[in-house]
């Protein structure tokens, strides 16, 4: 009869490990369950411009996914993706997209920023995705390497560069033993760290920096208030007809703080058209653009 009882409460203890505090045995191997996408969007963001009138906003739906069986802490998981371009005209206030398109993923972040005039630029762990307006994007692996420094950097900013290749700004002050920026090579799918040499020590002071051709261009500070720069190849000073604190480069489009501006024939011509983030676009301190 002991034995019995005993039997019995062994059994019951065991149905209380598995089932209850471990939340079932057969629970520990469950699967996920279908992918649950919003309704809604969400994440609107400029993210680049295209010559002098027209800019990119991305946006992105999420995702949430539960685990079958028995729920518990953890049990549920989720995301972004279906990642959606949409092309608007920030001069005039026009009834929606000029153009649009959107993707079927559920994790890849494609729209980090702009590399080239209809270049979005996206990066996850190893790998940078290139999504030219009109096309699919394409992701390319790469292998890091060091050359003459040790401490990288995450990937914020992709630039166009000489010689089909791009570069990737770091602390460009960093000393020591620190990677001040990368070269990615799409072709031999390398990202190369590498400290400035001296042909490039001029640009340790940049807000910005990209090649044109086989020029160089810097957003670089002045010596006083809204006495900031546009150098070409660490000499030659390139006239920008608003006074700027800080400039960086969108594409083809030059934002010296908030001014809309191209360069056009070496001279750098705005447009009138002021982008402070957000959806808005203002000129003459009006909103002339609300995009939704």
């Amino acid at each position: 009869m002991m034995n019995r009882i005993c039997g019995l409460f062994a059994g019951t203890m065991l149905a209380f490990v598995c089932g209850g505090m471990l939340a079932g045995c057969s629970d520990l191997n469950r699967e996920w369950g279908p992918v649950e996408w919003s309704e809604y969007r969400d994440g609107e963001k400029v993210v680049g411009f295209i010559d002098d009138s027209l800019v990119i906003v991305s946006d992105w739906r999420s995702w949430s996914q539960e685990q079958e069986g028995y729920v518990t802490d953890g049990g549920t998981r989720g995301g972004r993706g279906h990642t959606r371009l949409r092309v608007f005209n920030y001069r005039v206030q026009e009834d929606g997209p000029r153009w649009t398109d959107s993707l079927d993923n559920d994790y890849y972040e494609y729209a980090r920023g702009q590399v080239a005039d209809s270049i979005i630029w996206g990066s996850e762990s190893g790998s940078i995705s290139f999504w030219k307006l009109g096309e699919k994007p394409f992701v390319v692996e790469y292998v890091v390497q060091k050359k003459g420094c040790q401490e990288v950097f995450q990937v914020n900013r992709l630039r166009i560069w000489n010689d089909g290749l791009f570069f990737v700004q770091g602390p460009l002050n960093a000393d020591g033993d620190s990677c001040q920026y990368a070269v990615l090579d799409t072709t031999k799918k390398t990202l190369t760290y590498k400290r400035l040499d001296n042909d490039l020590e001029w640009i340790r002071k940049c807000d910005d920096v990209r090649a044109w051709g086989e020029d160089v261009y810097c957003f670089m500070p002045g010596d006083h208030a809204f006495e900031a720069v546009l150098l070409r190849n660490g000499k030659d000073t390139i006239d920008v007809p608003v006074k700027f604190t800080v400039g960086d480069f969108w594409g083809d489009v030059l934002l010296p703080n908030a001014n809309l501006c191209n360069l056009i024939n070496g001279q750098v011509v705005c447009s009138g058209a002021i982008w402070r983030g957000g959806l808005s676009f203002y000129q003459n301190d009006e909103i002339v653009v609300e995009l939704e």
